[in-house]
């Protein structure tokens, strides 16, 4: 269909100009000047020597101009690159480096990691500062100065096989950037959302502002809210799919989740959906819920129809006590960074809700190891997705193949987790077929921590574990052998640790002598599991 997110937006801004597009603490921009904001920012990195395939990297939180950078890129042809606000400088280096990055959008307060690295990204040809307080770091420039140094770039013919990466993490624990073509994006995201509201695809891109507005002058207002981070998909998949909708994104302003504020801006800005991720955010939402209400000062979730969750478990004890508490419906959404629709499960108010149970989406299945459809009723199998699905990995021909598999003539994506297909053809999710540690969102790949560990002195070899947290879902164990004769404590451990993000640092250290691995040298987690399980 030859879809350009781009050119989609263009058209919702021309057809809806005067209203809110994008709103952040006491700053709101309509859709008019989101549009030509994003234009003068592309007509700025185009004179910077950013063009069609560049890669331009965003280190930075939620805010108006993390939306107003993907936008100029997509104006551009270039490509958006979504780094972890959480990576301290060698992870910086390695995504830069392994994305191919030409230009660097930061937050200001991240400044001290972006300048230990300018010297060694040569590939950088423009690095964007955005202001907040924080000094500007020398070779770069300031974001507002940046996006008035130009005029605004003229629109232009695009592509639907024009990219956007989205890294997430790969099997030995370094981020893989899947590369989603716009037509397959777009296609999968608005495929679940115009139906909702009674209208088909477009034929063209130009064709989308027409169905945004007549979605808001149904009296429709989506105002969404992505509690969880911009940079990975729920947040920037959901945001995708309320801008196609005429709506509006709203984003906090504070640099670590905080509930209050989230109540708040729900409150102040009439909130009518939300995305987060599981009972690691929905946890914190209840407890501030039940505060305010102790105090006498409770807050006005009466906006608020829909809360979205994907990426981790979200038990149905937590979902219930949400909606007893701000009377929403809860979507808890089965995808992935590789594919939008395996599998949904909504939850009303006063109806049962259930954990790890979903309808299977449309173009998914569970099938066995030959690609034949498991039966109902208690067989495992693989939860794989067809129709619009990534191209691979970015400079990743294994990994791709691996994920990416044609099985009876159709090409699927299939990340890894496995399923059963239940009498009732619901499915129940397993999870992951692998060591991957998930915490609090954050996909955990326990390899490169333990290589961390085992570098540190007295360590003979390590294994990483999760186990059960009710906060983050899971947290990290490490469980030690310590050499022969060497005395170790978690502390100064943890303490060597400060090249790996603050999440991928373990929570809880076991010292033992048991043996971790198999004779042929392979990680035996089973008994790792079974050691942080009983020592934890």
């Amino acid at each position: 269909m030859n879809w350009n997110i781009a050119s989609v937006l263009e058209s919702v801004a021309d057809a809806i100009g005067d209203r809110v597009a994008l709103s952040s603490g006491t700053t709101h921009r309509t859709w008019q000047e989101f549009d030509h904001r994003a234009a003068c920012l592309a007509g700025a990195l185009r004179d910077a020597g950013i063009g069609p395939n560049s890669k331009v990297a965003q280190y930075a939180y939620n805010s108006n101009e993390y939306s107003e950078g993907v936008l100029a890129t997509f104006k551009l042809r270039a490509i958006p690159v979504n780094v972890n606000y959480r990576y301290t400088e060698d992870e910086l280096l390695y995504l830069l480096d392994n994305s191919d990055a030409e230009a660097l959008i930061f937050h200001g307060s991240l400044s001290e990691q972006v300048a230990k690295v300018l010297d060694r990204a040569p590939k950088l040809k423009v690095v964007i500062s955005i202001e907040d307080g924080t000094p500007l770091v020398d070779g770069t420039q300031e974001y507002e100065t940046f996006l008035a140094s130009a005029s605004p770039m003229e629109r232009i013919e695009r592509s639907g096989d024009d990219l956007y990466f989205l890294f997430t993490g790969g099997t030995t624990g370094m981020p893989k950037g899947v590369m989603w073509r716009h037509e397959d994006l777009f296609g999968t995201l608005t495929d679940s959302i115009y139906p909702l509201y009674g209208h088909t695809m477009p034929a063209l891109s130009e064709d989308a502002g027409a169905i945004a507005k007549a979605i808001v002058d149904a009296g429709i207002n989506t105002v969404h809210l992505p509690g969880s981070p911009l940079m990975h998909g729920t947040g920037a998949f959901t945001s995708f799919q309320a801008l196609f909708s005429g709506g509006a994104v709203v984003t906090l302003t504070k640099r670590s989740f905080d509930p209050h504020e989230m109540w708040a801006t729900v409150a102040d800005r009439k909130v009518s959906q939300m995305a987060i991720v599981g009972d690691a955010f929905c946890k914190p939402m209840i407890a501030a819920l039940r505060e305010a209400e102790s105090q006498g000062t409770p807050y006005d979730t009466s906006s608020l129809g829909l809360v979205i969750s994907s990426g981790v478990m979200w038990s149905a004890e937590i979902k219930a006590e949400l909606m007893g508490l701000a009377n929403c419906l809860c979507l808890d959404s089965l995808g992935s960074s590789e594919g939008v629709g395996f599998g949904n499960s909504m939850s009303a108010p006063g109806a049962e809700a259930k954990t790890a149970k979903f309808t299977i989406g449309g173009k998914a299945a569970v099938l066995r190891e030959d690609g034949t459809p498991v039966e109902p009723g208690g067989e495992i199998g693989i939860l794989v997705l067809g129709g619009h699905i990534p191209l691979g990995y970015y400079k990743d021909e294994v990994k791709t193949a691996e994920t990416f598999r044609t099985i009876g003539g159709v090409r699927y994506s299939v990340p890894g987790d496995m399923a059963i297909v239940e009498l009732d053809n619901t499915i129940t999710l397993l999870g992951r077929g692998s060591a991957c540690i998930n915490s609090g969102g954050e996909k955990i790949f326990p390899e490169e921590v333990e290589e961390a560990i085992k570098l540190q002195p007295g360590v003979a070899d390590c294994l990483c574990v999760g186990v059960p947290d009710e906060r983050f879902g899971e947290v990290i164990a490490a469980v030690v052998n310590p050499a022969v004769g060497a005395s170790l404590d978690g502390a100064t451990l943890l303490a060597g640790l400060s090249g790996l993000a603050r999440y991928k640092q373990p929570r809880n250290w076991i010292f033992t002598d048991a043996v971790l691995r198999a004779p042929n040298g392979k990680a035996d987690y089973k008994v790792a599991k079974k050691i942080a399980a009983e020592q934890a």
